[in-house]
């Protein structure tokens, strides 16, 4: 962020330096002692001596800058300094601390070359926005905002320098102000089917991070992870969303299943975690899946856990072969229950066997024949089921009706999320699996 501000504050200070230095005339009939007579816009001869713009660009040229430095010394000590000569003076002071980077002389300068009403439209503009930069990044934030909100309203032009005046209030420690700023872009944003910035949503998380405003920090991490997914967005808004008041623990495994389809590499917990897990719900061959997949990337298998993951894998292997032997038969079963639970695992036991159509149709038949206790979690595992097997749209379709709470609307939004994922973040898993 912060080249980005020194960057930008170079080119203003290029826009307003000697190449605009105001043309320096004299008044060449006018007497000393008639100063006062001369034409508005001159100088007198005596001040032109000093200010002649041929000898202040071979010093500046040179890096004499304490030759320009005494020029504009002497010229401000000549008595009787008529406005114009006193704006000429002040603009040098603006070129020299601009060149020198001496925010001391050329603060004061550009607020009086600013008020002395002789700049152009498009000038003013230019000064006033490098007035507020100085101040921003002199970390005088309160009278930042008030120079960039200033540059607004002379110029008509709100967006530039916007984005100065939310971290302005930020860095302030005004986290409020700067939520409510950045809120109010992203809705805009999202409402124009616009992208926001990834400063922004930052930011934003940020902003919600400071102020111990969970709330904020998720909204900003969803974000995150719908328009610049990464490991470590999905990795953070996964164990957040766990955190939520009323959040369910019964979901543990359904989050796994997502953050192991989001994520290239799992932290090593994670994949021993989620296959324990799975095991007990009775769905080996997703705890081997889950296992291998460790110990293919290197995670598992190794350091002060090794012992422990290849009990896990082999306790997971012994299981798995048994429940391809002997799942056919859970069918007949699960189709006598009363009610549909029996088929809803049943079929995503076929599911993590990569018998989709099969597992859909068997979970899509335990929640038509009802008397689940969960219906909406039946509904989330037919979605996601959907989604492993490639089927996005109707994926999204069952993941979009999904409603309640405890955690379980949250994670169909999220798969939802994932399945409309950017195209270079969707090929990412499938580069890093080669």
């Amino acid at each position: 962020m912060s080249q980005y501000r020194l960057a930008r504050l170079s080119l203003l200070l290029a826009a307003i330096g000697l190449n605009v230095l105001p043309a320096v005339s004299h008044a060449q009939d006018a007497k000393p002692a008639a100063a006062a007579a001369a034409p508005a816009d001159t100088v007198r001869p005596e001040i032109f001596k000093l200010l002649d713009p041929t000898a202040v660009k071979a010093s500046m040229d040179a890096k004499n800058y304490a030759d320009v430095q005494s020029r504009i010394d002497q010229a401000a000590a000549t008595p009787a300094l008529t406005p114009y000569e006193t704006f000429v003076i002040n603009r040098l002071r603006v070129a020299l601390g601009s060149t020198t980077n001496n925010p001391a002389l050329a603060m004061p300068a550009l607020e009086a070359v600013i008020e002395s009403g002789k700049l152009d439209k498009k000038s003013q503009g230019d000064f006033i926005q490098a007035l507020a930069n100085f101040h921003y990044n002199a970390k005088d934030y309160p009278n930042a905002i008030k120079w960039f909100t200033r540059y607004q309203t002379e110029t008509g032009d709100i967006a530039t320098v916007r984005p100065y005046i939310i971290r302005a209030y930020y860095f302030g420690n005004d986290f409020e102000r700067a939520k409510k700023e950045l809120s109010a872009d992203l809705a805009a944003k999202q409402q124009a089917n616009q992208t926001p910035t990834l400063e922004e949503l930052q930011l934003l998380a940020n902003t919600g991070s400071k102020s111990k405003d969970p709330a904020t920090y998720l909204i900003a991490m969803e974000n995150l992870v719908r328009y610049y997914p990464s490991d470590d967005y999905w990795i953070d808004l996964l164990g957040r969303v766990q955190g939520k008041a009323g959040y369910s623990d019964r979901f543990a495994l359904d989050v796994l299943r997502l953050q192991y389809k989001a994520v290239s590499v799992m932290p090593e917990r994670d994949y021993s975690d989620m296959a324990e897990i799975a095991l007990t719900d009775a769905f080996p061959t997703e705890a081997k899946k889950v296992l291998d997949d460790g110990y293919a990337k290197g995670v598992l298998g190794k350091g002060g856990n090794a012992a422990k993951h290849k009990k896990l894998r082999d306790q997971a292997n012994k299981a798995a072969a048994d429940d391809v032997k002997n799942i056919a038969s859970g069918e007949a079963s699960a189709n006598r229950s009363k009610d549909g639970t029996g088929l809803v695992n049943l079929g995503y036991a076929f599911v993590t066997m990569d018998q989709f159509d099969k597992g859909i149709d068997l979970i899509q038949k335990g929640i038509a024949k009802g008397g689940l206790k969960r219906p909406e979690d039946a509904k989330l595992r037919l979605g996601y089921s959907l989604a492993m097997a490639g089927k996005k749209d109707e994926a999204i379709k069952v993941l979009e009706t999904v409603k309640g709470g405890e955690g379980v609307s949250d994670l169909a939004r999220y798969w939802i999320l994932w399945l409309n994922r950017p195209a270079t973040a969707a090929a990412a898993p499938a580069a890093a699996a080669q």
